[in-house]
């Protein structure tokens, strides 16, 4: 079943579920980004002008990972998979990846 059918059918929760997926993972990629180069500005040039983002991406990877599980359920995944998923969302450019992984596998269902 096909993203586009799954909008207007009773697969509608799993379309809205990868959706907000999407929109989490690239979020969260951004942040992961920003992140590190805060870290970069802390220890390498003991510059804390970027501190205030740490707290605001804990909020956004936890987003993500409720976003990762509503999906995952939605689509029978295992845990394994989700906490595979879920942990993309911790190594840069990884989420983008996974994102476009998951989306394609979505769309060929």
């Amino acid at each position: 079943m096909s993203v586009s059918s799954t909008r207007n059918g009773a697969g509608s929760g799993v379309a809205a579920a990868l959706r907000r997926f999407e929109v989490m993972a690239f979020v969260v990629g951004i942040g992961l980004l920003i992140l590190c180069v805060e870290v970069v500005l802390h220890y390498g040039f003991d510059n804390d002008s970027l501190a205030w983002w740490s707290p605001i991406h804990g909020v956004l990877y936890l987003l993500y990972v409720i976003t990762t599980a509503d999906l995952g359920m939605r689509l029978r995944w295992s845990l394994g998979r989700m906490v595979g998923v879920m942990l993309a969302g911790v190594v840069p450019f990884f989420s983008f990846v996974m994102e476009r992984k998951v989306a394609r596998e979505v769309q060929v269902r």
